[in-house]
This record gives structure tokens, sequence and C-alpha cells, in this order.
């Protein structure tokens, strides 16, 4: 029987129909080099900037860092030494991601957002790229919310906003992280009801593992980790873990931003970024951070006994006032000025054996103050408590007063306020500014009570 011309032309469009014109492609490349965490790859022709490879032969991945003509760059993100020369390199389409959102409130994670706590997997269900383009001048608002630390030497002489980036400089072991941390504690407030809550990350970059438990531990002893992630790169992780630290950190932070809501970023340190940034790949130029402040702690005054020992002259916020509340504002301006004058007299007072006695008087008057600002670990204080302390000491009323009891009458002061003036503590603690009529509260408050707590110390 013949077959016609049609039914074969039939037949072979049903076969074509059923083949699949689809192709898999894959883009390899291959490993020219290894050393100090880099792996020069060559090939990876359509591979991005902060995209992950895999080496299918190890199952390490990497980070595309560098971008040349002939070669890619990449950031070997686990054991090198577990990748040779040869070795097959195979782009994701991926960039880089990591997990963010509350679920990740009260836990421990790497810089990949991977658990180290021991409390089972991250439920989150939201993703964020470790890099992005930061928001350009003109979309930013202009710092105007203060960010309360709880320490007041720094709210009242070098307040730091919400929107600033403030450096904490000074010597090892001076107490740079404790200050951190106390900015962190003091958060909790704004977890309250009817507060503006704001979502704390803490990043350990190059640490002890044993240092970073015990911040870990201090925060969950004060309440502080139920709003807090901590993400870890310590000393012992790879070099492509530090460099990806901070960079996760802020990830997470972006996400609470970008839902209108309120993150603090703490880095510690930026130093160790730094090193591990020039192990990864040569750069012409220093590391440098941009920031809108410096809180300097000196070693002489921490061995001095005056801790946190922030030296306020050296210290400077470059927001100012537009970082405090007003009643803040109202009592720190004369508080800077007679730290500053303590200064200046203070270092003429070392050479000079007769003192006039407006010099006298500003040297006690500064000695008080200086112990007034003394603060002990993780004891942040409200902003109504820094107001009243800071005005009894600018006011005058502890001039007299032995310097060692200078800590024991502020103590009491809060107290006796709160006691005996309630509707003047409460007036300054939802207004957060002064009039003259609260002004005068407080004077005879601060009068009342010195006469109480003299009386009952023995003090003439």
């Amino acid at each position: 029987m013949a077959i016609r011309p049609e039914e074969i032309t039939s037949i072979l469009e049903q076969e074509l129909n059923k083949f699949d014109r689809k192709t898999d492609t894959e883009h390899v490349g291959t490993v020219l080099q290894v050393g100090d965490g880099i792996a020069r790859v060559y090939g990876l022709p359509d591979c991005q900037m902060g995209e992950l490879v895999e080496f299918p032969d190890t199952g390490i991945q990497g980070l595309a860092l560098n971008l040349e003509e002939s070669s890619v760059g990449v950031v070997i993100i686990g054991d090198e030494t577990k990748i040779k020369e040869g070795d097959t390199v195979r782009e994701t389409g991926r960039i880089i991601q990591i997990p963010v959102g509350k679920a990740l409130l009260g836990r421990v994670v790497n810089s990949l957002g991977q658990p180290l706590d021991n409390q089972g997997p991250i439920n989150s269900t939201e993703t964020q790229r470790l890099e992005v383009t930061a928001p350009g001048v003109v979309e930013r608002q202009p710092v105007r919310e203060p960010l309360q630390s709880g320490v007041k030497a720094i709210d009242s002489m070098i307040p730091v906003g919400r929107g600033q980036r403030e450096l904490v400089i000074g010597d090892r072991q001076t107490g740079k992280t404790s200050v951190c941390v106390d900015f962190i504690i003091n958060q909790k407030r704004t977890h309250e009801p009817g507060g503006s809550p704001v979502f704390c990350i803490y990043v350990a970059i190059g640490q002890k593992m044993a240092n970073v438990a015990r911040v870990v531990e201090t925060l969950r002893e004060n309440g502080a980790l139920d709003y807090t992630v901590i993400v870890v790169a310590s000393a012992s992780d790879s070099n492509a873990m530090q460099y990806m630290a901070p960079f996760a950190g802020a990830a997470i932070g972006e996400y609470f931003r970008d839902k209108g809501q309120h993150a603090l970023v703490v880095y510690d340190d930026l130093t160790k970024h730094a090193t591990a940034y020039r192990a990864l790949a040569y750069i012409p130029t220093n590391v440098i951070s941009i920031t809108d402040g410096q809180i300097y702690l000196e070693p002489d005054l921490f061995f001095a006994g005056i801790r946190p020992a922030i030296n306020v002259g050296i210290s400077v916020s470059r927001v100012g006032g537009n970082a405090q509340v007003k009643a803040m504002k109202q009592v720190a301006g004369k508080l800077k000025l007679e730290m500053a004058q303590y200064r200046d007299v203070a270092a003429f007072a070392q050479f000079a054996s007769d003192l006039d006695r407006s010099t006298q008087l500003q040297l006690l008057r500064g000695q008080r103050l200086t112990e007034l600002l003394k603060q002990g670990l993780t004891s942040p204080y409200g902003v109504t408590e820094q107001v009243i302390s800071i005005f009894a000491g600018t006011s005058g009323l502890l001039d007299d007063l032995p310097l060692d009891k200078v800590g024991e009458f502020e103590s009491f002061l809060f107290t006796f306020i709160k006691k005996e003036y309630p509707e003047a503590y409460e007036e300054l603690s939802s207004k957060l500014a002064m009039d003259s009529d609260l002004e005068e509260k407080l004077k005879k408050a601060n009068g009342e009570a010195l006469a109480a707590f003299k009386t009952q110390e023995g003090i003439k």
C-alpha cells in the first residue's frame, strides 16, 4: 500500500511537536589559583557581582566579588584547603541573600543568617540581599529623634539621634563594648506600651566566642535579647565570613527600616572588618568610616575610676541638640560649659599652689559633676532621672556635699522626688520639658532633699 506524501508530513509534524526544544545550559568555570580565601576563576561569563557560585566537587560556596575581563575573584565561604586548581565552578544565578524579620530576634546567627545557638532553624519567610544600593540623600529624613543611651554623659553632652552614625573609639579594655551594650539594654524602654520600639542588631566581628557569649548572657539577664539579633563572625571564622558580617547586620536592620520601624546596629568592631577586607583583595587606600561624631574613651580616665571613661572634650556629636528632648537641652547646655571650664582649670591647678576663690569653686563644681556622671555597668538611666540629676549638679546643689556622697545623694534624690513631689515627677516625665513653674518645684524639691540627706548622713 502506497504512503501518501501528506501522511508523511503529518507524522513528522506530530513527532516534532513532541520533541522538547529546551536545552539545559550551565555556565561553568575553572579554578586558576587559590590563596588567602580567594579563588581566581576562569570562565563564568554571565557572573554577577555578589552572586553565589558553587564548587561542585566539594559542596563549598563562594561569593563573586571581583569581576575582571578574563577572570572572576571569588571569596570562598568555607574551608579553602578543600579547593584546588582545576576544580569546576558553577554559577547559581542567585545574588547572596540572608533571612530577615522578627523570627531572628533573640537568635545568634552567622554571616549567612544560619543559626549558631542550637535552638532550631530560623523560621523566616523573608530574605534580603546582603548588599543593596543605599537610599539617596534626598530620600533621607534629617536626624531629629533622640536615641537614648541611658548613659548620662552621652545623652547630655554627646547626644545620638535615630539615623546617626556614631563612632566609639579608644584603647583596648576601656569599656567600648560596655557602652554599646548599655545602648542596647536601654532600648528596652522603647518596647514598653506606647513607645516607639527600636530593634537591635549586635554584630561581633573577629571576636573570641567567649566574649560574644558574655555579651549574649548580659543581654539575656537584662531582658534585652528578646528584641536583639546577634550576628557572629568569630576570630576562628574565615575572612569571608568576617567580611560579610557587617553587611548581614545592615541587611537585617534595613528590613526594619523598610517596614517603617527603628533599628540600632552595633558593629564590634570595624577594625577587624577592615583587616578581613584587606586580606581578601588589594585595595589602594585605607578602609575608612564616615561618621556623624565620635565617643572617645580615654585610658587615663578609666584607670582613675571615672567610668564610663568618656573624654567629653574630644568626643563630639555632629547632630547635637537635634537629638535631645527639650528638658535635656535646657539643662545640658550649662553642663557642657561647666565641664569645659573645669577641664581648663584642672589643668592649670596642677601647677599652681595658690588659687583664687572663683577657681576653687569651679574645681569643686567640676569634681562633683564628674562624680555625678559616673555610672555602673548595665545600669542605664531614664531620661527623667538624667534631667533631675544634671539639673541638681548644674544648679550648685552638690557643691558643699562631700565628694564620696554624691552618688548616694543622687539615688536619695530620685526616691525623694518620686515620693514627696510625684506631680512634678509625672509632669517632667510626660512633657520632657521644663517651664518656670516646674523649675521652681524642682529647685524646692532639691533643697528639701539635700537637707533631709544631710540629716540622715550626719553631714553639717
